[in-house]
């Protein structure tokens, strides 16, 4: 691949249509990158490379602007990666979202927020966005008492956009299941957690807010997942007893949340942040 290749012999590398190999390019900038003077553009190594991702991506059920989100990182420098937003495009979006959750305005909140997500994945839009604005009005309210119905319909756009993060396909194996400790209202965090998986294709159990000891025992005993991810926000939910308890049946059982303070147990382990849980879940769902 000397002089690089040509579209049609890409497309016969990767056995896919042209036309498909032009969406990819036109849309998501998966194109040729080699260029040599009087000649159209030539596909290259790390061009190819990043194709065939694309193709085994999308092949495997991922979203194609999630593939592609992936497939681009394939031989960039790190600070040309997609999630690496500029300081002051972060601050803009922190600012845009804000204002519109002050107003209320449910629809700008959505668009915003999911066009983060097709931008710089969830992680990234978790980190960078949502937990400073859900953090900034939090801290309002504790101040004065006010914004409950700012925080609500905001979390409510984050759960819609979330849940839209499409998931494995039905028949996929399932190896995490996610829940909060009995009581533990906030199950937003698992909810990005959810959907950081299944961008990278791995499903789980979400089982949301409040999950009682005994139906948390019953769920693991009739699935067998490798790994549990327990999460509490607050101090009084943070019961260690059920933990001790999934460790007999459960391979790896976690622990994430302020709720659980500094707490270090060799029985499970403590997850300090989203990209920490997804890679420990994807290590283990592979």
């Amino acid at each position: 691949m000397k002089d690089g290749l040509s579209p049609k012999e890409v497309a016969q590398r990767l056995g896919i249509a042209v036309s498909t190999l032009r969406t990819w390019h036109t849309r998501y900038g998966l194109g040729p990158g080699e260029h040599t003077s009087g000649s159209h553009r030539r596909y290259g190594h790390n061009d190819l490379a990043r194709l065939e991702v694309m193709r085994d991506l999308t092949a495997r059920g991922f979203h194609a602007a999630t593939a592609a989100r992936i497939a681009v990182t394939v031989g960039a420098p790190h600070d040309e990666r997609p999630g690496t937003e500029a300081p002051e495009t972060i601050r803009r979006s922190v600012r845009g979202l804000a204002k519109a959750a002050n107003r209320l305005d449910v629809l700008a909140m959505r668009v915003l927020i999911d066009d983060h997500v097709s931008a710089y994945g969830v992680i990234d839009t978790w980190d960078h966005l949502l937990r400073p604005v859900l953090g900034g009005i939090g801290d309002r309210h504790a101040t004065t008492g006010r914004f409950v119905e700012v925080e609500h319909l905001l979390s409510r756009c984050v759960s819609e956009v979330l849940g839209s993060v499409p998931r494995p396909r039905p028949g996929a194996r399932l190896s995490v299941m996610l829940a909060c400790a009995a009581g533990e209202t906030h199950s937003l965090p698992l909810e990005a957690l959810a959907a950081a998986l299944a961008e990278r294709d791995v499903g789980c159990w979400l089982l949301g807010s409040r999950v009682p000891t005994d139906a948390l025992l019953d769920a693991t005993e009739r699935t067998g997942p490798d790994l549990v991810v327990m999460w509490s926000h607050d101090a009084d939910t943070a019961d260690a007893e059920p933990l001790t308890a999934l460790s007999s049946r459960v391979p790896v059982v976690a622990i994430a949340g302020p709720g659980w303070g500094d707490r270090p147990d060799p029985g499970w382990t403590f997850l300090a942040s989203l990209r920490e849980a997804v890679e420990l879940a994807t290590r283990l769902g592979a």
